[in-house]
Formats: C-alpha cells, sequence, structure tokens
C-alpha cells in the first residue's frame, strides 16, 4: 500500500512538472520603456510596449518621460532601459553637427549606431522610413499672402518687417538643432517678443495656436510627421539649403538589456520598418486631431497589421 501510495505521488509531481513546461513562460524582464513629451513620442512607446508586452516581457511604462535631454541622460543612466530616439539627434550627441554624415538618412543611421554603441554601450535598432524632422509651419492664408513656401522667403519676410509670432518649445527655440539652425543658415532673427516659448514639445499644441492666431502667433514648430498640418490648414515652409538632418524614429536600447534579450531587435523590427510617413502622420493625425488614445491606436494598428 505504502509503494502505491509513493508511485501515486511521484505520477503527480511528473504531471505538474510536465505541464508546467507547457504553460506560459515566466515573464522577461522588467523592461523600463520611455520616451519624450510629444504625440510621436507616446504612439511609438505605446507600440513597443505592447509589442513586448505580448512577447511575454514585463513592462514598465515610463512613456511620456521628458525632453530629449532628460530621455536621454535616463538612458545613460539605466533609469530607462529603451525609447524611441532619432537619427539626426547623433549630430548633436556627439558633437558633429557639421558633418554632412546626418544628412543622408543610411550613413547617419550608422554613424549614430556605432557611435552609441560604442561610447556607451546603447544599441540602435531598425528605424522607421520617416523624416521627422524639425520644421516651421504657417498658415495656408499666409503663404498664399506673402508667397512664402520656402525658409529662404520667410527670412526675406521677416527681415523686410513682416509680421511674425513663433511658438515653440524651449528645445526648438535653444537647441542648436533647431530655430537657432535655421536662423543662422538662412540670415533672419526672431526677437523674443517674436516668440512664445512653451515647456511641451507637443507640436498638435503649437499647431493649433498658429492656425487660430492665438496670442498673435501666426508660426509654429512643428515636425515632418505630423498629423495635425492639414487638419489645421498650415503649410511646412521647405529647407532648400538642407539645414536639418535626417530625423528616423528608432528604438535604442541598453547594451545589458540587449545582451540579455536580442529578441527585442527581432520584436520590433517589422513593426518600425512598417511605419513610413505617410502611415506616421495619420497615427499622429489620430492622437493630435481626434483626440484618441496614443495606446489604443498603437494597438489597433499593430492588430490590424498582424502584429
Amino acid at each position: 500500500m505504502k509503494k502505491s501510495v509513493c508511485l501515486l505521488i511521484v505520477a503527480v509531481l511528473l504531471l505538474a512538472s510536465s505541464c508546467a513546461g507547457t504553460g506560459t513562460p515566466a515573464a522577461k524582464g522588467p523592461v523600463t520603456v520611455g520616451s519624450k513629451i510629444d504625440t510621436e513620442g507616446a504612439l511609438l512607446s505605446q507600440m513597443i510596449i505592447i509589442m513586448l508586452e505580448k512577447n511575454g516581457f514585463e513592462v514598465v511604462d515610463k512613456s511620456q518621460f521628458g525632453q530629449t535631454d532628460i530621455v536621454r541622460k535616463a538612458i545613460i543612466s539605466g533609469e530607462l532601459d529603451i525609447y524611441p530616439e532619432y537619427t539626426g539627434n547623433g549630430a548633436f550627441f556627439f558633437g558633429e553637427e557639421d558633418s554632412p554624415v546626418w544628412k543622408d538618412a543610411g550613413q547617419g543611421y550608422q554613424r549614430v549606431k556605432e557611435l552609441d554603441k560604442t561610447r556607451n554601450n546603447i544599441v540602435w535598432l531598425t528605424p522607421a522610413p520617416a523624416n521627422n524632422t524639425w520644421a516651421i509651419a504657417i498658415p495656408k492664408t499666409l503663404a498664399e499672402e506673402e508667397n512664402l513656401s520656402s525658409l529662404e522667403d520667410f527670412a526675406d519676410y521677416v527681415n523686410g518687417g513682416g509680421y511674425v509670432k513663433l511658438i515653440g518649445s524651449e528645445e526648438f527655440v535653444t537647441s542648436p538643432a533647431a530655430l537657432p539652425a535655421f536662423q543662422e543658415a538662412y540670415g533672419f532673427t526672431l526677437e523674443q517678443s517674436q516668440l512664445l516659448v512653451v515647456s511641451s514639445g507637443n507640436t498638435a499644441q503649437t499647431e493649433k495656436a498658429a492656425a487660430e492666431g492665438t496670442d498673435g502667433v501666426n508660426a509654429a514648430m512643428a515636425y515632418g510627421t505630423d498629423g495635425s498640418l492639414s487638419a489645421f490648414n498650415l503649410v511646412i515652409l521647405s529647407d532648400p539649403r538642407g539645414v536639418q538632418p535626417v530625423y528616423e524614429p528608432a528604438p535604442i536600447v541598453r547594451g545589458e538589456v540587449y545582451d540579455m534579450y536580442p529578441e527585442i531587435g527581432t520584436i520590433l523590427a517589422p513593426v518600425f520598418e512598417s511605419l513610413d510617413l505617410e502611415t506616421l502622420q495619420r497615427l499622429n493625425g489620430l492622437i493630435a486631431v481626434e483626440g484618441q488614445n496614443a495606446a489604443d491606436v498603437a494597438g489597433d494598428y499593430l492588430s490590424e497589421n498582424g502584429f
């Protein structure tokens, strides 16, 4: 009798062990995902979060974490593990603003990938084929009335005494990559009285202000992939002198985390490869213009496209 009981116990233990082996694997991580404080940052970080969770990762959501300098410091210090960054920012991270390599999408990506891995042990994953460069947008009515289509035209308008009041984030107004670069290249200066500086990098806010003339604003900080431009009847001023680097969004991840979970690259690559300019404009528009939740927009897109 005792022998039978023992055999029964062994059988139960073996069955339990077998069932455990075929069940859901233990969660990987945790992995802390962050983003910048803007519409596209919210969208892309939610895509990363959803894809990691669906692939068995425990995720800590720190999206909308801060502006570029803040998220940059956070990933280097280990406070964040992964967030979406832009290839062109490598020019400023590594003091290569004058290098022409950043004006080429492929060369810029390879350069920042190499530099960040060597100096900071940060891995750049597959980028999206969309250039989210800094830009200045103005109402279509102003563009037509004053025949403004480029930043050269805009500079002539400013220098000729034309009325301009531009709204932008503190980063856009002060960063050498943004407004100061445009002013230096095209030879115009906006005085403090011609600027309305806001804390957020949310271009939906700046574009809405330009469209509605809030506080006299008639020009706005914008990004190339913004979804609200057409909805607000704004036009982007072209950059014929190629001031801006190419800014393709890509997930970047701490090397320690990537070494532990290299499958993160494989999980996220097809998603980012699918995000061309028109797709990002449309998805960003659902959030910025229609007021949809970023997580919902991200989840719907991933589901509809079989990710």
